[in-house]
Parts: C-alpha cells; sequence; structure tokens
C-alpha cells in the first residue's frame, strides 16, 4: 500500500490537509463555484471554498490511447476510466475514476473523493464509486 502522506500533490492547494480531504474549489461574488482554484490575479476575486466530498456520476469515458506531450502519467501508458462528478449545488469536476471498471460505471450513480496515486512521487484526486457500508 502506497503511504500518500509521502507523496507530493501534483499542484499546490487541489484539496485541503483533513483526514478526510476536499477538494478546493473557488466562490465568485455572484456565487457561482469553480473548480480548480484560478491563478494569478483572478485569485484576488475568489474565496475559497472547500468542496463536497460526495457527487453523482454526471459522464464519463474510457482513455484508452496516451494523451499528447506533455503526457506526465504513469508508464507503461495503461487504459484509465475518466469523467465528470457533479457536487450538488457546487460543480461539475472533471476527474480520474478509480476502483471501477467500465461495466460497473452508470450515469447518476452516487461518487466518492479519494486521493490516489499520480505515479511514484506524485500524488492526484479522483472519485471512486461510493458503495453501501
Amino acid at each position: 500500500m502506497t503511504d500518500l502522506s509521502a507523496l507530493t500533490p501534483i499542484a499546490a492547494g487541489l484539496w485541503t490537509d483533513a483526514s478526510d480531504p476536499q477538494l478546493i474549489g473557488a466562490r465568485r461574488s455572484t456565487g457561482e463555484i469553480v473548480f480548480p482554484f484560478p491563478d494569478g490575479d483572478a485569485a484576488a476575486l475568489v474565496e475559497p471554498v472547500a468542496l463536497s466530498r460526495r457527487g453523482t456520476l454526471w459522464s464519463w469515458t474510457t482513455q484508452s490511447f496516451e494523451p499528447k506531450f506533455p503526457y506526465a502519467g504513469p508508464q507503461p501508458f495503461t487504459p484509465y476510466l475518466i469523467g465528470y462528478v457533479e457536487l450538488p449545488g457546487e460543480v461539475i469536476v472533471e476527474t480520474r475514476i478509480v476502483d471501477a471498471e467500465a461495466a460497473d460505471l452508470q450515469i447518476g450513480m452516487p461518487m466518492i473523493f479519494t486521493v490516489v496515486p499520480f505515479n511514484a512521487d506524485r500524488s492526484t484526486y479522483a472519485f471512486r464509486p461510493e458503495r453501501a457500508p
């Protein structure tokens, strides 16, 4: 098992440092929430907001070929699931989907946030199907 605390996140400020981390989005003055948190001057116009850990699968596909340069993921490349998860009342997040096969996925199914290894040195965020306890 990989010790995720030993891995550097792929980008600073993507999720909280809590024991149950949450993605960090941004709330505009209009109330609209966006993800990811903007860089540069745009960051001064928003306030950070911790996003829900739970959402529903909005859409998904299989990434079956290696993305173009500068792909920096695991080597050798293996296909992976990618999709959009709707965080109710907040935002729709583009994300990797883990702990599932394509045949397991259904639009509208409950999903939960998780942190996973990206490569040997870094971690990234993903969502996985939320299974009943």
